[in-house]
């Protein structure tokens, strides 16, 4: 294993997670909470974990399959969301969810 690798990858994912959604998460617990150091300890356990195991994933993934295959659906992937992105919504009356039929 190319430990210089790992350690890169998985310094850009921590820093790339670094604005997410966990760290406004981590602040407002840590504001209501009498522990606010265990809040810190947590969440940052937390986001180290979820990278770790990313990293994993997707060595695995690498090996497991070919290179061009990952990046065909990862492009799929991309387009598809960039497609539902730019699809026209149909306006739901207030107090209505579109979960419900």
């Amino acid at each position: 294993m190319d430990w210089n690798l790992l350690s890169l990858s998985f310094i850009a994912v921590f820093l790339s997670e670094l604005g997410d959604k966990s760290q406004l998460a981590a602040i407002a617990l840590s504001g209501q909470s009498k522990s606010p150091k265990a809040v810190f300890l947590g969440t940052a356990a937390a986001l180290l974990l979820a990278s770790f195991l990313g990293v994993l994933i997707g060595s695995g993934t690498a090996q497991l399959f070919p290179t061009k295959f990952v990046k065909a659906i990862a492009a799929l992937g991309f387009a598809l969301m960039g497609l539902r992105l730019l699809w026209p919504h149909r306006e739901l009356p207030m107090g209505e969810s579109d979960l419900v039929e």
